[in-house]
This record gives structure tokens, C-alpha cells and sequence, in this order.
């Protein structure tokens, strides 16, 4: 299972959110990473611009990759409803995001599943 593994204090920066929880990185600095993060002021963000922000976003909040979010959204969009809803509602019933909302430690269960050689389909 791939995922970000990179300072979270940083991605909290390009978002201006706390997205992994509470940072004190984000509160000390509060202007986007990088040699031209506090110089730098941008005009308005185009609408491709936010939509993408969003995305990237989710897929750091829930820790998953472009191609994994790809095929959600397609089935998502397959599904009957609002494309948006639907997406998270799929996002959400994820293993391992149902573990995490659970409180346990992701990687620990999936050690556990893997050593009793369980299997988990839909």
C-alpha cells in the first residue's frame, strides 16, 4: 500500500489547512513552503485551479493515489446521484479509511489480516 510519506507539516502549508490534524508547523508559518512561499502573492485562482486544489486535498486527507482515485470517481460517476457525494461515500467505505475511523492503526491490521492469510472482497 503506497502513500505520502513526506513532512505532513509541509502539505499542511500548500493548503493553508490542517489536513493531518492540528499543526504547529501550519500556525508558526503560516505561508506555502518553498524558496518563494512568503515573497510570492498570486492573483485569483482560475476554476481548474481550485478544483484540482480540492482533489489533491482528498487524496492526501485519505491517503490514497491518482490511479486508485481515478477508479473511484469513475465508478462514482457510473453510480446513480451526485458524482461529489457519491465519490466520498465510496472514499469512506474503504477498508482501511473504516479502520482509521475506528481508531485502530492501519498498518497493524493489515499485518494482523495478512498474517491469518484473510482475504477481503466486495
Amino acid at each position: 500500500m503506497a502513500r505520502y510519506t513526506g513532512p505532513k507539516s509541509k502539505i499542511a502549508r500548500k493548503f493553508r489547512e490542517p489536513i493531518f490534524g492540528p499543526d504547529k508547523a501550519l500556525e508558526k508559518k503560516n505561508y506555502p513552503p518553498g524558496q518563494h512561499g512568503l515573497s510570492k502573492k498570486r492573483g485569483k485562482q482560475s476554476e481548474y485551479a481550485v478544483q484540482l486544489q480540492e482533489k489533491q486535498k482528498a487524496k492526501y486527507t485519505y491517503g490514497i493515489l491518482e490511479r486508485q482515485f481515478a477508479k473511484i470517481f469513475d465508478m462514482a460517476s457510473r453510480a446513480k446521484g451526485i458524482t461529489g457525494e457519491v465519490l466520498l461515500q465510496l472514499i469512506e467505505s474503504r477498508l482501511d479509511n473504516v479502520v482509521y475511523r475506528m481508531g485502530g492503526v492501519v498498518l497493524k491490521i493489515i499485518e494482523y489480516i495478512c498474517t491469518l492469510n484473510l482475504s477481503i472482497h466486495k
